[in-house]
């Protein structure tokens, strides 16, 4: 409702508002704001769905967690000693990343890239890598599958984010250089205008990736001495240490780029995704194609 305000033009002692005086000294509201009218914020749909989706993760994220603890349960051991096991628990630490790096940065937009990387995961594990549980072989056996196997899953997820994260800072970017030009791009157009900025994206993929990458290092050089109780020696270019010393590489050059005048943003990206990729292929390509010392993780 609005307020009606009368003033008593030269009046040193105080303003009339209906019955009531205020002295001349109060800093009180002034009009303007009083004839304001006053309305509660409206709820936006857009913001009432994204509660419910962001729930629904979380709820999601819950079950695959218990669905880890049980198969760690069932087995009596760290569950990550074949593929579908690491498969299955890397889409709880990518879905903790997501999760965790929300709460910081405005990045609710990458919940969709993530259920969906998570339901393709988890499918391809069901279908194609399920491996009943039971004991692990006897090079597996050892303490250091919980040290060096959790530090590549953790950095696994949260590099898994920094991908998506860096895909769609590049699709932004291609957007805000055509918008320049006056090329809307269509429907991809409109999704990317919908997209926070770039400079979001690039900050919440550089967050993840320098978070990742020190882990990463430790999982080589875990895996490195490993090597050498296993098989007496501590590099030997096996495919998945080569893969691993790929991925490596990358994503130094990735970083260091994004500190570099002329190389940061969509050269460091790629670079990023180069390494992204190389992470892929040595769970996928190198356990299923490539025989090495590693081809005991199997499916």
């Amino acid at each position: 409702a609005r307020v009606r305000c009368r003033v008593q033009v030269g009046d040193e002692r105080g303003v009339s508002i209906g019955a009531n005086s205020l002295p001349a000294t109060s800093p009180g509201p002034g009009p303007a704001t009083l004839l304001a009218p006053r309305s509660p914020e409206p709820d936006l749909p857009g913001e009432t769905f994204g509660t419910i989706a962001t729930s629904l993760v979380v709820l999601g994220w819950l079950m695959n967690l218990f669905g880890v603890v049980a198969r760690g349960v069932a087995t009596q051991r760290a569950p990550w000693g074949n593929m579908y096991e690491f498969a299955i628990v890397i889409t709880v630490t990518a879905g903790a990343c997501y999760l965790a790096l929300m709460r910081r940065q405005p990045v609710r937009d990458l919940g969709v890239w993530i259920v969906g990387s998570v339901v393709l995961t988890l499918g391809l594990a069901v279908a194609v890598l399920y491996t009943p549980g039971g004991a692990l072989v006897p090079v597996l056996d050892s303490y250091w599958l919980v040290v060096h196997v959790a530090a590549a899953i953790i950095s696994g997820g949260v590099l898994t984010v920094g991908a998506l994260l860096t895909a769609l800072f590049l699709l932004r970017m291609r957007h805000d250089a055509r918008q320049q030009t006056g090329d809307l791009g269509g429907g991809a157009g409109r999704y990317a205008a919908q997209l926070p900025s770039a400079a979001t994206l690039s900050r919440a993929a550089r967050t993840a990736h320098v978070f990742a990458f020190p882990i990463w290092t430790f999982a080589v050089i875990a895996g490195a001495i490993w090597a050498e109780n296993a098989w007496g020696r501590y590099w030997g270019w096996d495919p998945k240490e080569t893969w691993a010393f790929i991925t490596w590489i990358c994503y130094a050059a990735s970083l260091h780029a994004d500190a570099t005048a002329g190389w940061r943003g969509r050269r460091a990206a790629w670079l990023a995704l180069a390494g992204y990729v190389a992470f892929v292929f040595n769970f996928f390509g190198v356990n299923m194609w490539i025989p090495g010392l590693h081809s005991y993780a199997g499916v």
